[in-house]
């Protein structure tokens, strides 16, 4: 059988045959739709918020550390009587 062959034997295989989904196939898939995408749902919102904790975190600490700030300098003395 060459590659024509099959395919022309494929072909008829398909137009034959009328797929037919099993009714409790039917409802299984959209049980377990459903279920995928309320999992999805609930994840991409443990994400945002754990993005908005770190961010918040973030914000805090660079409140109060403020490392834009130059440290004071320790290597000479100030200079109190002139």
């Amino acid at each position: 059988m060459n590659r024509t062959e099959r395919e022309a034997a494929v072909r008829q295989i398909m137009e034959r045959a009328v797929p037919r989904v099993p009714p409790e196939l039917h409802a299984d898939v959209v049980r377990r739709g459903s279920r995928m995408l309320r999992r999805r749902t609930v994840v991409r919102r443990l994400l945002w918020l754990l993005l908005c904790a770190g961010v918040v975190a973030f914000a805090v600490w660079a409140v109060t550390a403020q490392p834009w700030v130059e440290p004071p300098s320790e290597t000479t003395p100030p200079l109190t009587d002139w």
